[in-house]
């Protein structure tokens, strides 16, 4: 009997979870923060959807998940994430199309690193924060190993892989604006905004330019963008940390004013 080897199936399952909205929901503990946090001031200042389920924090199945908390901190209404050996996500679906994609804001404060975290290796591949976007594409574009990927995906959950996901990234070490492909797949490219220890503890303020950003990681033009989240995760080197994560801010192309994203 054919068999598929178990780290195989692993890859699959935790890269269609995290990036494609198959994750499933917390349980009934943690409603009330749930609760707390949609309707916070950050969750009316973020992007928005039409989507009534709004923000979600998505865990994964086999691993812990991170806590996701309305805070303030420092003057600013923020989501607050600590990590102990712990990896899930806060997402919203969206979608804007790639004429309307324009520029997005976002902050984040950062206490410490991750000491023995690297993005560039699978079993250290932790990061203090990141900025997840999953875009739509052609994956008939895929590379064979890719494409057997998301078969096996669509195999084993009935969906396939996003067709790309760029994440801004803190890193210890990748230099600034540098792309780091994901050590399991290309499809997954890390854009450092930070690197080293020199502006921790305070509110970082971007705002990125989505289109010009994915050409530069993937070297094509950007599908419609189709999710966005907020990730702090810790476990692949089994250790704690927190951050938190400023409003998000989508300007589309041509706007004369900065807006959230309406319903």
């Amino acid at each position: 009997m054919f068999r598929v080897p178990l780290y195989r199936i692993a890859l699959a399952a935790t890269c269609l979870l995290l990036l494609s909205g198959c994750a499933t929901t917390t349980t009934d503990s943690d409603d009330a923060a749930q609760l707390a946090l949609s309707s916070s001031a950050w969750a009316a200042a973020s992007i928005r959807s039409a989507d009534a389920a709004g923000w979600q924090h998505q865990v994964f199945p086999g691993k812990r998940r991170s806590e996701y908390r309305h805070a303030h901190k420092l003057g600013r209404d923020a989501v607050m994430v600590r990590a102990h050996a712990s990896a899930s996500m806060l997402r919203q679906r969206v979608r804007i199309e790639p004429a309307e994609l324009g520029q997005l804001r976002f902050s984040w404060l950062v206490p410490a690193l991750i000491a023995q975290a690297d993005i560039s290796q699978r079993d250290a591949d932790d990061a203090p924060v990141r900025l997840v976007l999953v875009f739509e594409g052609d994956r008939s574009r895929f590379s064979a190993r890719d494409a057997a990927l998301s078969d096996l995906s669509e195999a084993l959950t009935g969906e396939p892989l996003p067709y790309a996901t760029l994440m801004y990234v803190w890193s210890n070490r990748h230099p600034e604006g540098s792309v780091v492909r994901n050590p399991r797949t290309g499809r997954i490219r890390k854009l450092v905004m930070e690197t080293g220890a020199g502006r921790l503890n305070r509110w970082l303020d971007y705002e990125r330019d989505v289109r010009a950003d994915f050409i530069a990681a993937f070297g094509e033009p950007p599908g419609a963008l189709l999710g966005i989240g907020i990730m702090t995760d810790t476990d692949n080197t089994q250790s704690r940390t927190q951050a938190w994560y400023g409003a998000l801010e989508h300007r589309p192309r041509g706007a004369r004013s900065r807006t959230a994203l309406a319903d």
